[in-house]
């Protein structure tokens, strides 16, 4: 499948109905997903940073550009990409990095609002402007673009400024409009109502299941660091029996030897 008809696939898959978007964190994740019969993957900040040795937001945009190039190719499906704020201090700057990102191999592209240099949501007008410039840029490419909403993450817990700065990013051109945190479906149901676009929700252990997101009227459903997380939760606890017992946990999590069998089999190294 060519960049054009994987970008097709992915506007696509929000067109209705409901999908779940999992995010891997490597190349050899993405192939198991894919094998698993995921439509679409998405790359996570914070599992890319944690597979460098980093938190969350401290990879540049490099990094992120050789991640994406990496895994693009890793599968046949449509890959979303998580762009942090841009990487840019101005709307041209994030411009910049959605056009980077499409020649990388992106079919979607997502921005957000919060500043980790201030510590702070970014001002309204000028969060506007960004998505401004990041939807033309996606608009030149073919690219879905998702405009993120942070507040509910860094403890501005104001829905109605959240429906208020999604509103105002769709009709700065985003696809997509995202508000991570969301875990009332009241909350959610009102944010696709009063939105009237597509709804990607963050996927939560103690939030609505997908059935209930989809029921709400969600289009994507998305795993964050979710994956990262578990399959690094994996290896320390793997490790921890060594040392605390000196012996592996027989009962412990393993890729199903025919999954991998299948996943490796199924991906060439990129061109």
């Amino acid at each position: 499948m060519d960049a054009t008809a994987r970008r097709d696939r992915l506007r696509a898959l929000h067109a209705e109905g409901t999908f779940v978007l999992p995010n891997p964190f490597d190349r050899g994740s993405a192939r198991l997903l894919a094998t698993m019969g995921f439509a679409a993957l998405a790359t996570t900040s914070a599992g890319l940073a944690a597979t460098r040795g980093h938190l969350d937001m401290d990879v540049d945009r490099e990094t992120l550009l050789a991640h994406v190039a990496d895994l693009a190719p890793a599968t046949d499906l449509p890959l979303h990409v998580d762009a942090e704020r841009g990487f840019a201090d101005d709307p041209a700057g994030v411009a910049e990095t959605v056009r980077l990102l499409a020649e990388a191999g992106a079919a979607g592209v997502s921005i957000e609002d919060w500043d980790p240099a201030a510590q702070e949501i970014t001002a309204r007008d000028e969060a506007v402007a960004r998505v401004a410039a990041a939807a033309d840029a996606a608009a030149d490419h073919g690219v879905v673009l998702t405009a993120r909403c942070e507040d509910l993450l860094h403890g501005v817990d104001d829905l109605d400024d959240v429906v208020d700065r999604l509103v105002a990013y769709r009709d700065a051109g985003a696809e997509v409009v995202y508000a991570p945190g969301l875990v009332d479906l009241d909350a959610v149901r009102r944010v696709v109502e009063e939105t009237a676009t597509a709804v990607n929700v963050l996927l939560l252990p103690a939030g609505p299941t997908v059935a209930d997101l989809a029921d709400a009227g969600v289009r994507r459903v998305s795993l964050g660091s979710a994956l990262a997380q578990a399959a690094h939760g994996a290896a320390v606890e793997a490790a921890r029996a060594v040392q605390v017992r000196g012996a592996l946990d027989p009962g412990g999590p393993r890729v199903p030897a025919a999954l991998a069998a299948e996943a490796w089999a199924a991906g060439g190294d990129p061109a």
